[in-house]
C-alpha cells in the first residue's frame, strides 16, 4: 500500500474503492466469522453469516456516515446479531435453549470488559498491523513491535538493533502514524 487513506471507513463511500473494500474484507471476516462462531454456528453456517453480512455492508456502507460519538463496532455487532436473526427467521429455527442468553449478550450494552470489546480491539488492531506490517522495513517494524507491543524501552530495542535511541523512537512514532489513519472510524478512541 503507497497512500494512507484518512478513514477506510470514508473510502468505502466512494462508487469503486476495491482496494478499500479489499482492506475492510480483510479485516472484518475473522470477526464476523468469530462472532458467528460464538453463537453457536458451525463452521460452514458462520461462514454463510461472513457472507450475509457482507451482502449489506456492500448495499449500506456507501451510504453510511460515521458518527464519531458512535460505536462503529457496536453498529457492526447489531448488523450481524441482526443477520443472524434473519437468517433463523427464514430457516424456521426454534431457539435452543441458552440462545436467549447469548442474544442477550449480544445485545447488551457496550461494555468495555465484554468479550465482543475485548475480541474486536485484539481483532482490528492485530489485522491492520498484520496488514501494513509489508509497508516498512524490518528494523523499523521490530522497533515498532518491541517497544508498543512487547513494552521494552526505546534505549533497550536501539542497542540490540543497532540503531540510537532516537531512531527507535522514530520508528515507533512512524508506524503508530500510519496505524491511527487505518483504525480511524474503527476504534472509537483513534
Amino acid at each position: 500500500m503507497t497512500k494512507t487513506p484518512t478513514s477506510l471507513l470514508e473510502r468505502l463511500r466512494q462508487p469503486v474503492e476495491p482496494e478499500a473494500w479489499d482492506r475492510f474484507v480483510s479485516l472484518y471476516t475473522p470477526l464476523i466469522y468469530a462472532w458467528g462462531r460464538h453463537v453457536g454456528l458451525q463452521d460452514q453456517d458462520a461462514a454463510d453469516l461472513v457472507q450475509e453480512v457482507f451482502l449489506k455492508l456492500i448495499q449500506v456502507l456507501p451510504t453510511f456516515r460515521y458518527d464519531a460519538g458512535k460505536s462503529f463496532r457496536a453498529w457492526l455487532r447489531t448488523v450481524t446479531l441482526n443477520t443472524w436473526r434473519d437468517r433463523r427467521k427464514r430457516r424456521g429455527d426454534r431457539p435452543l435453549p441458552g440462545d436467549e442468553a447469548v442474544l442477550a449478550e449480544l445485545a447488551a450494552p457496550d461494555n468495555p470488559e465484554s468479550f465482543w470489546e475485548a475480541s474486536y480491539r485484539r481483532h482490528i488492531v492485530n489485522r491492520a498491523t498484520a496488514l501494513m506490517q509489508a509497508d516498512f522495513q524490518p528494523a523499523t517494524w521490530k522497533a515498532f513491535w518491541e517497544q508498543v507491543v512487547l513494552g521494552r524501552p526505546a534505549r533497550e530495542v536501539a542497542s540490540e538493533l543497532g540503531l540510537t535511541p532516537g531512531a527507535a523512537y522514530a520508528a515507533k512514532l512512524r508506524v503508530l502514524n500510519r496505524l491511527r489513519p487505518e483504525l480511524h472510524g474503527m476504534l472509537e478512541d483513534y
